[in-house]
């Protein structure tokens, strides 16, 4: 990536816990989840939803989110460092430069399989790293503007590939 005062850092680490065997990818995090700080946080984001239905752990604050997370052995993280966008849409993503994702992996050999929360992470991923032997998930996005599945569809469709219930 070049040298870009526009460029936008990820601003949080990844969410990873010693047995974590799930890791699911975003691109990058929206303004909303910049502004609290924490994964998913845009108010209609459906993606804490989804885990909760899923999973059937509350999901009222932020440790109850990683008491989520930790007991369903997932793990969080985003596939671009930083990048520059002008709106929260993945796909005006721009000058994108990965997370080491690769060393996160090599670093926690017990996370078995990657869940993407979007196309964008899925490309991102199999264009840098497609030859890393790792099983591949692909999720519903759970953001709002993802309106091709009704939020009951996507729990369904959660459920299955994650396997957590």
């Amino acid at each position: 990536m070049s040298e870009d005062s526009r460029a936008i850092k990820h601003p949080f680490d990844p969410i990873l816990f010693h047995d974590t065997q799930t890791l699911i990818l975003g691109s990058f995090p929206s303004i909303d989840a910049m502004k609290h700080n924490f994964y998913y946080a845009h108010p209609r984001n459906q993606f804490w939803r989804i885990l909760e239905e899923v999973t059937g752990y509350p999901i009222r604050n932020r440790d109850q989110k990683l008491w989520l997370l930790k007991e369903s052995k997932l793990g969080l993280w985003d596939m671009v460092a930083s990048c520059y966008r002008e709106n929260a849409l993945d796909s005006q993503i721009e000058d994108a430069s990965l997370n080491d994702i690769q060393g996160v992996l090599e670093a926690h050999p017990q996370i078995e399989r990657i869940a993407f929360t979007g196309r964008k992470a899925q490309h991102l991923f199999e264009a840098q790293l497609g030859h890393l032997e790792i099983e591949r998930l692909y999720l519903p996005s759970p953001s709002p503007a993802y309106a091709k599945m009704s939020f009951e569809a996507k729990v369904i469709a959660y459920k299955t590939a994650l396997g957590v219930a």
